[in-house]
């Protein structure tokens, strides 16, 4: 599904033309700047859905963008971010809402230059996002109180889901 999205819906890491007028900021962090990357969810993936999408093995891997997409984004966003590290290899363009959890793949909204270094990392993130997922899947949790969670701020929505 492709989305048109106007200038104005687009944060400031998608493109170039915005990236010259506004900039993200990391005080936020390890949570991306909410006014850059505030996260969309794909609306194939529901509480309904959740049993032919998100639950099924390997299903993120037929939705997931190549990197011939992402990296576009992530060196913007490493700009836009005002990042002192510009080595690509030391960030991952990832999904604010994770695919794992319904996040829209290739949503710029959702996409941004998440940093490997810290304690709170895109390493760290990753784990939080399979325990959810597995909560999810496992009906401990429903599909909207998730999102929500890494929504709100992912470092603590495992706690807040009561999930660990």
């Amino acid at each position: 599904m492709t989305t048109s999205l106007g200038l104005a819906d687009v944060p400031a890491h998608a493109t170039a033309a915005v990236a010259a007028a506004a900039s993200c900021s990391q005080a936020d962090l390890p949570l991306p700047d909410p006014a850059c990357t505030p996260g969309a969810k794909n609306p194939d993936v529901t509480q309904s859905t959740i049993g032919s999408t998100i639950c099924v093995s390997g299903w993120t891997a037929t939705i997931r963008p190549s990197t011939s997409y992402t990296n576009g984004l992530k060196k913007q966003g490493i700009i836009d971010y005002g990042y002192s590290d510009t080595s690509l290899s030391d960030y991952e363009e990832d999904h604010f809402l994770p695919l794992e959890l319904g996040g829209a793949p290739k949503d710029p909204r959702n996409l941004w230059p998440e940093p490997h270094s810290g304690d709170q990392n895109s390493a760290t993130k990753d784990s939080v996002e399979n325990a959810v997922k597995k909560a999810v899947c496992a009906g401990r949790a429903t599909l909207a109180a998730a999102q929500n969670a890494m929504l709100d701020d992912w470092t603590t929505a495992k706690s807040v889901l009561g999930i660990g």
